[in-house]
């Protein structure tokens, strides 16, 4: 038996694990390994796809399926496929559409669940392909034939972000889709109900575990719904004011290895009864 049977973290990436040079420490990877060797199961739930995923894959080392496209896939890693999948509306184009020609400064990318694909550029998109590495595949919305994993919009001007919010969530088909603001410059429409709550939800289920004994760690307002669906919803210092308001509890920041003190926590009975 070991120390951490049945128990399942489940970590945002930038932020929380990644570090601003987005690595992970030596510190979190040792905390880890020694995790895992005592019986846990440890993955990731990001807003990224999986085709923009390996180098996180790699550094993260997780021995369990990880989320994607902020809780709209289940992916294993190792076989290098998905295992659960939320399809988005083709109706969802009327709300691009709307925002295109309301917005004319907004960047705009449909993410399916195999690729990226940039319909609107600006500065905001620009930086997310240097960041992300993908490739600048361009096309109109509704050229897209894949399905449709999610929406993502960018800006770098808050007062255009708040008025686009608003835009959308009052929008005829709003209540039709769920809406996630997943950085401080990018704003998502996702299938309504889907959120990484839910592949906290949908990965217990596959490895047929207890979700009270799941650990969520994050940073950000995509994170909450983790929170919420864990047994623990623990945040790191360096979170959003909205996420350290929703947690259990709040941790050492991402830059002071906040993995590891999790994990070193549990280990001493911290956390979970």
């Amino acid at each position: 038996m070991g120390k951490f049977d049945g128990i399942l973290i489940c970590t945002d990436l930038d932020g929380t694990l990644f570090r601003k040079d987005k690595s992970v420490s030596k510190e979190n990877k040792d905390a880890i390994a020694y995790f895992q060797r005592e019986g846990g199961k440890f993955t990731f739930i990001t807003g990224r796809m999986p085709s923009f995923s390996s180098g996180a894959y790699e550094e993260a080392c997780p021995n369990a399926p990880f989320g994607c496209v902020n809780g709209g896939g289940l992916y294993d890693g190792e076989r290098e496929d998905y295992i659960w999948m939320a399809e988005m509306p083709r109706s969802v184009l009327e709300l691009v559409k709307y925002i295109d020609d309301e917005f004319p400064n907004i960047g705009i990318q449909v993410n399916t669940f195999h690729h990226v694909y940039f319909c609107k550029e600006n500065g905001v998109m620009a930086a997310f392909r240097e960041i992300t590495k993908v490739p600048n595949l361009v096309c109109a919305c509704d050229e897209v034939t894949a399905s449709i994993a999610k929406i993502v919009f960018g800006t770098a001007d808050e007062d255009e972000m708040l008025r686009l919010e608003q835009a959308l969530r009052s929008h005829p088909r709003a209540a039709d889709f769920d809406f996630i603001r997943s950085e401080r410059t990018l704003f998502e429409i996702l299938p309504k109900g889907v959120c990484k709550g839910l592949a906290i939800k949908k990965l217990t289920e596959h490895l047929r575990l207890d979700i009270a004994k799941t650990v969520a760690i994050g940073d950000y307002n995509n994170d909450i719904s983790m929170f919420e669906a864990a047994g623990v919803g623990i945040a790191v210092a360096n979170a959003c004011p909205e996420a350290l308001a929703a947690a259990d509890f709040v941790t050492v920041s991402n830059q002071e290895h906040a993995i590891a003190r999790v994990i070193y926590d549990l280990a001493e009975g911290k956390y979970l009864s």
